[in-house]
């Protein structure tokens, strides 16, 4: 039995992994945004190991879920499904960060600082990665014409670099980036073409698998098949050049 925490575990992937993962008879630490959105895990709750509340968009809330997972106990797992798409606007949070970086990239990497290390990471980037090149001096969007598609492209590029950075960086700690598909949940739309089930397979079986191909980190993954990612996202000159700008957006460094 394994302690997995699974962020934005309110609906969608995280849910339905959440839900998987609860069923197999793991320990499931799930997470909502705020204490309302928490009602909405009334028919898991009995079941998990513990919900935590947390805003990622705002880094004080996101400190205060790694302190509240610390507080439950050390994790075998930590999934970073959260992610939000449909922004329209930069969308400044309280610290002046664009909403997609901030939940999309920022969360994830200040969370893998603070949250007692597990010994598999697992964080969910997207097909989209592959178009994410950008100006890693503006990788905050405060130079740039706002494009929320091609900010959402970075965004999930920069997760995935991250997965691979800590792979290379942590060998004792299995880290993989996952590309869960376009799948039918509210960020995907109804009209979505891949399974919602296969959409969170891949993770749900990273995460507690005894297979020797899912125990060796580094992966970029797609229906539980290693795929090649971005060139960018395996480049460690990319990938050191990334965890400098984040850990300088943060206050944390990780490496």
């Amino acid at each position: 039995m394994a302690s997995i925490f699974i962020t934005g575990s309110t609906e969608g992937l995280g849910r339905a992994a959440a839900q998987a993962l609860i069923e197999q008879g793991h320990r499931v630490v799930l997470h909502a945004r705020s204490e309302q959105r928490a009602s909405a895990l009334a028919e898991l709750s009995p079941r998990a190991a513990g919900i935590v509340v947390g805003d990622l968009s705002r880094a004080a809330e996101t400190r205060s879920v790694a302190a509240q997972v610390n507080a439950i106990g050390r994790m075998d797992a930590v999934i970073h499904n959260a992610g939000i798409y449909a922004v329209q606007d930069r969308s400044a949070t309280p610290e002046g960060h664009a909403a997609i970086l901030a939940v999309n990239t920022l969360a994830p990497y200040i969370l893998t600082g603070l949250i007692e290390r597990p010994r598999l990471l697992i964080y969910l980037s997207s097909g989209m990665h592959r178009s994410g090149t950008g100006p890693l001096h503006d990788i905050d969007w405060t130079e740039r014409r706002w494009d929320a598609t091609r900010a959402y492209a970075e965004s999930k590029l920069y997760v995935a670099a991250l997965a691979l950075a800590v792979a290379r960086h942590w060998p004792e700690v299995s880290s993989h980036a996952v590309d869960p598909g376009w799948v039918p949940t509210r960020m995907g739309g109804r009209g979505a073409p891949d399974d919602l089930e296969e959409g969170h397979r891949t993770q749900t079986w990273l995460a507690v698998s005894n297979d020797p191909a899912a125990r060796v980190g580094g992966g970029y993954w797609y229906h539980r098949e290693r795929q090649a990612p971005a060139a960018q996202a395996s480049d460690p000159v990319f990938q050191d050049a990334l965890m400098t700008r984040l850990a300088a957006l943060t206050g944390i460094s990780l490496f």
